[in-house]
């Protein structure tokens, strides 16, 4: 009876931490942990005859397995890598004509990560680290079916939405 004792919170605490994390929304739980699709050689691995002549490692860039990455992708796609897309250019020239800001990343990261600081109130006094994404944009979240209805009611041309669950 006293092993039950001792037992039960063990299990209780193990099932309480378990499940239900939403890693995507909470950029701190990928760290750095490597990329495992990024490693997809196409081609068949061979051992060198002395490990002296392998190029150094370069992140991102090719290997002696896959050395046009890139291209063999589109190729793959059923494109032709150089090609482009015809309005491709002037796509681009009509977004950036009033010039661009090549840190608008970080500082939308910065907005966002302070935007949920103050949303989320106390979330310098919760015990457990958890994901605050869903309680700081609460506010502007979309009900689809209320919106799909809404829509219908003034005679635009939906298509059918699943069930609601």
């Amino acid at each position: 009876m006293r092993g039950f004792f001792i037992a039960l919170p063990a299990v209780l605490a193990l099932v309480a931490c378990s499940g239900g994390e939403r890693t995507l929304h909470n950029s701190r739980a990928l760290g750095d942990s490597p990329d495992e699709f990024r490693v997809s050689p196409s081609k068949t691995l061979e051992i060198p005859d002395s490990m002296a002549f392998l190029p150094a490692p370069t992140p991102g860039g090719v290997n002696r397995a896959d050395a046009t990455p890139l291209v063999d992708a589109i190729a793959a796609l059923g494109g032709t890598y150089g090609a482009g897309v015809t309005g491709d250019a002037a796509l681009m020239a009509e977004v950036s004509r009033y010039g661009y800001d090549p840190e608008v990343r970080a500082e939308l990261a910065e907005a966002d990560a302070d935007f949920r600081r103050r949303k989320t109130g106390l979330s310098w006094f919760r015990i457990f680290r958890n994901d605050r994404y869903f309680a700081a944009y609460r506010g502007q979240a979309l009900d689809a079916y209320a919106e799909l209805e809404r829509f219908r009611s003034v005679g635009v041309a939906v298509p059918s939405a699943p069930p609601a669950n």
